[in-house]
């Protein structure tokens, strides 16, 4: 744990016994948040602007109280106690309830579910996405992109948000459903675009408290989404049942795994923990292509030294898996957007008895929140935190460019045992993705700037424009 430690120096508020009292091994002191709203506590602040809100309390200290509702929240900004919680998250915290719009997409898969159900689908679940499997769906990354790359023309103007999207659709329903034809992308998309949004609409509105049998237009807006997602998946499963078993794609490993009894995922777990592998593999990705495109377009010093890797690994070829551990400085760009625009922007888990972090006692149902967008773009943990350098990445001399980065500094996937099972896939594909179309063509977006909006990821406030210029 280093120096950062904690000891107890309990307090109390006139709701009763905060969350946690401690007092930092240098003297510092948990600190409250901004005052709150009677029954609403700091929510319309945190509605209004997730992403500011989390700084501002960053900007406040490491432990920061605040409420979330009526319900008692603790916001933590280091990373060695963002560690803990991670690691002890199935012990001593729990997968908190996002809502029911969450619930309503993903219904009970590996993301959402809890305790001997989360280690069962996770067993199941995980050899379909191991290295070995994600090197058999390299090739299908690689030719949809260079498809893509074939259609565009030096001049050409595109909205890269609908590029991406696209991309990374077909990617998702030819790795995932085994599917070729586009109306399965592209109905599938739509409805998980609606989704997307009213998940970001609930989580950070009034309807983050209201009871689940409450009517909003927009959870009957979320819920027709997921009938169009629900009937989609249902066609595909009944034509992979009745097709060839031994298919490579992701839906007929899950249709073939069996737990220790012997017994398969029902017809409704594997609706989620396909929604929940689509959502893994289209939506984190587009995002971050789409960001990382932002960000070259804006910095030519790192777009030449990209294109230079690329020339210098690949020359007039196109990407294999074969090549994703030598496009080190490519890794580096995906990670660095990664850090400023992070597609997961937080995680939440909720206090059981015995929870602790930094050896201070959390009492029982408080929810304990941090967020990549606040960690990562900490000066303390990165130089000039808010320059898109690729390079504090690359390792020197056994060191990352002087710079030591802590664990639990920088985690767009989670970590501890319900790390992303997606991690893997996520980072060959947009790494390979990149490296196609950038190995062709830069993007020059139009100057406007481009805000992120959080929701189910962090995306933009608009469409993207670009003008495609060929190398």
């Amino acid at each position: 744990m280093g120096q950062f430690r904690w000891r107890e120096a309990q307090l109390t508020t006139h709701a009763g016994p905060s969350v946690v009292g401690t007092t930092t091994a240098d003297g510092r002191k948990t600190v409250p948040g901004p005052r709150g709203v009677p029954g609403l506590g700091n929510l319309p602040e945190f509605g209004k602007d997730p992403l500011a809100f989390f700084e501002r309390l960053r900007e406040r200290g490491d432990f920061v109280r605040w409420r979330f509702g009526r319900t008692p929240a603790l916001f933590i900004a280091h990373p060695e106690t963002i560690g803990e919680l991670l690691t002890e998250v199935e012990r001593t915290f729990e997968q908190s309830d996002l809502g029911i719009a969450f619930r309503t997409l993903l219904g009970n898969g590996v993301v959402v579910s809890k305790g001997a159900d989360w280690r069962r689908k996770r067993s199941l679940v995980q050899p379909a996405v191991r290295p070995k499997q994600v090197k058999s769906y390299a090739a299908t990354m690689a030719e949809c992109a260079v498809d893509l790359a074939g259609r565009w023309t030096d001049g050409q103007r595109i909205d890269v948000k609908k590029e991406m999207a696209a991309l990374t659709q077909l990617i998702a329903v030819r790795t995932i459903f085994g599917a070729d034809t586009a109306a399965d992308a592209e109905s599938i998309g739509r409805a998980m675009d609606v989704a997307q949004q009213e998940i970001g609409a609930e989580f950070s509105g009034v309807g983050a408290i209201l009871p689940d049998w409450v009517p909003t237009p927009g959870r009957a807006r979320i819920k027709r989404a997921t009938a169009v997602i629900d009937a989609e998946v249902a066609r595909v499963v009944a034509r992979h049942r009745d097709g060839d078993s031994e298919r490579p794609d992701l839906l007929s490993r899950l249709l073939a795994a069996r737990d220790e009894t012997g017994a398969p995922l029902s017809d409704r777990e594997i609706r989620d923990e396909t929604v929940t592998l689509y959502i893994g593999g289209h939506e984190t990705t587009s995002t971050t292509l789409v960001w990382a495109w932002y960000l070259l377009s804006r910095n030519p010093r790192v777009a030449d030294a990209l294109a230079a890797e690329l020339d210098r690994v690949l020359g007039d070829r196109d990407p294999g898996f074969d090549d994703y551990a030598q496009l080190s400085y490519t890794q580096a760009v995906v990670k660095e957007t990664l850090r400023l625009y992070p597609a997961i922007w937080l995680l939440t888990g909720t206090a059981k008895e015995g929870a602790v972090l930094g050896g201070v006692p959390v009492a029982p149902g408080t929810r304990v929140w941090s967020s990549q967008w606040a960690t990562h773009r900490d000066a303390r943990w990165f130089r000039e935190p808010l320059e898109f350098r690729p390079e504090r990445w690359l390792a020197a001399g056994g060191a990352k460019e002087a710079e030591e980065i802590p664990e639990y500094a920088w985690y767009p996937f989670g970590g501890g045992p319900r790390v992303c099972l997606g991690t893997r896939f996520a980072m060959v594909e947009a790494v390979l993705i990149l490296a196609v179309l950038a190995r062709r063509f830069r993007l020059a977006l139009d100057p406007d700037e481009i805000r992120p909006v959080p929701g189910l990821t962090l995306q933009p406030d608009r469409e993207v424009l670009a003008t495609v210029r060929a190398r």
